[in-house]
């Protein structure tokens, strides 16, 4: 054992080290989140603070398309984003192990073997020289009488817990993001569908007033009219399409997949959407959302680094020892006589470079700052981003329900003016502009309905959804 061989020299400043240690407190401020005012309520919330939060679900509970939740879980497999985050919290993992070696002693072997075993004195008496058989142990430890590796591996550890929150963060980005993109293409399906029947109507218009221009029924005005009308829905649609194709090469992309054609499942206004929403408690956000907790871990990290830069201004104690073995003959080198050995205290303060460290503090104070600016920015947007997915929700429903009323509506009096049309009691104006109404109608119908079901997704992302503690063992739905 090696504290057997140590003299009662080395003992002692080992023995003197250790109670420097563990005596000693670490420089510098403890980390403390910032107060943060989170009130008792949203202010657009429709249901009671105290009901359970929409993002207590997990996303295939809010998510019932069963062709979507494919696609996300294709995403979070293949996803190249969420593969980035996922190594990157492999590096900070091998680098906070980096940071708790700072922790053990410094031990280095070293060995010689002269070519003809020459024999000579020592240079030094009881150590070893270049013309000796010897093998020699090196040992250096830091006594973190300051606290500098305690608090590097406080930042280290902040920095790891920040990148396995961005990985979260990731996740529940890619989830929406995925929903988002695929209500997109629901939408330009109903939209080009509706396009396209508006194209055929147009197109038996045109028909229609051609074979009334022929027995002198109407004017040429009318039948430019209809075909410059039916030409505007044959533009719309081809409009649709190519942007139906690019949504589904945007969402490709999020696949992690070459440009494909995305299989469909329920159809837009098939989407089941929860009758309430509520948000829950604004002081679950700071406890949910991966973004917030990201950034506040980032901070944490910065809070470290602070004390670590302190500690670097004071003098760094280390314990140090040299034990070994040293002959001119191989056959001798493990006898009591060729062994050696010393132990002390190293001593290392900074004289000239003082002035840098008082900067390099204040660098990284000012960094810390930082840090604390954008985490309050962070809570900041967090709430707004749920008030506003608060008040879109409600604000959708309400005019989707209105908008339905209009079509209703327009199609009721579209019928009335082909017929007056038909029949010679109305001009083509009236046509003409039924159509055009309930076209834009449709449309914007079709939008808001998308933009319902968006804004739901939208609120169960600002709400962190799915990641309070019991639901972070869960990461898919359930088989059988």
């Amino acid at each position: 054992c090696l504290h057997r061989r140590m003299s009662p020299i080395m003992r002692k400043p080992l023995a003197l080290g250790l109670s420097l240690l563990f005596a000693s407190c670490a420089v510098g401020p403890d980390y403390e989140r910032p107060k943060t005012d989170a009130g008792d309520t949203f202010r657009m919330a429709e249901t009671p603070a105290d009901a359970p939060s929409l993002a207590n679900l997990p996303w295939w509970e809010l998510l019932k398309d069963d062709q979507l939740q494919a696609l996300i879980k294709m995403a979070l497999v293949e996803n190249k984003d969420l593969q980035k985050a996922v190594a990157t919290v492999e590096e900070f993992q091998a680098r906070a192990l980096i940071a708790k070696s700072d922790f053990l002693p410094g031990i280095a072997a070293s060995g010689n073997a002269p070519n003809l075993g020459r024999k000579t004195i020592f240079l030094f008496p009881g150590f070893a020289n270049p013309f000796n058989y010897y093998l020699q142990g090196n040992l250096s430890w830091e006594l973190d009488i300051w606290g500098r590796i305690r608090r590097s591996n406080e930042a280290a550890r902040a920095d790891l817990l920040s990148k396995e929150e961005n990985r979260r963060a990731v996740v529940l980005q890619l989830v929406s993001g995925v929903a988002e993109s695929y209500f997109n293409l629901l939408q330009f399906d109903d939209q080009l569908d509706i396009a396209k029947r508006t194209l055929h109507s147009w197109e038996e218009s045109v028909r229609i007033a051609q074979a009334r221009l022929k027995q002198g029924m109407t004017s040429r005005l009318d039948t430019d009219q209809f075909e410059a009308e039916r030409a505007n829905a044959a533009a719309r649609a081809a409009e649709l399409e190519r942007q139906m194709v690019q949504a589904e090469n945007q969402l490709s992309v999020l696949l992690g997949r070459k440009p494909f054609a995305i299989p469909r499942g329920r159809l837009l206004n098939d989407q089941m959407v929860p009758p309430a929403v509520p948000a829950g408690l604004p002081s679950d956000l700071l406890q949910r959302r991966p973004d917030l907790l990201e950034a506040e871990q980032q901070l944490a990290a910065a809070t470290a680094r602070i004390g670590a830069a302190k500690a670097e201004r004071f003098p760094k104690i280390s314990l140090t020892g040299v034990l070994g073995a040293a002959s001119p003959q191989l056959s001798k080198l493990f006898t009591d006589p060729a062994s050696f050995g010393v132990g002390g205290m190293g001593f290392a303060a900074p004289l000239l470079s003082g002035p840098v460290l008082g900067f390099q503090q204040e660098a990284i104070e000012a960094q810390a700052k930082q840090a604390l600016a954008q985490y309050e920015k962070t809570v900041l947007t967090a709430f707004r981003e749920v008030e506003d997915s608060l008040v879109a929700v409600r604000t959708t429903r309400v005019q989707s329900e209105a908008q339905m009323q209009q079509v209703a509506a327009l199609q009721s009096a579209l019928k009335l003016a082909e017929l007056r049309y038909k029949g010679g009691l109305a001009n083509y104006l009236d046509v003409l502009v039924s159509r055009r109404n309930l076209f834009e109608a449709e449309l914007a119908l079709t939008g808001t309905r998308r933009l319902h079901v968006v804004s739901v997704v939208q609120l169960y992302k600002a709400l962190g959804g799915g990641w309070s503690p019991e639901m972070d063992r869960k990461t898919e739905p359930r088989k059988g």
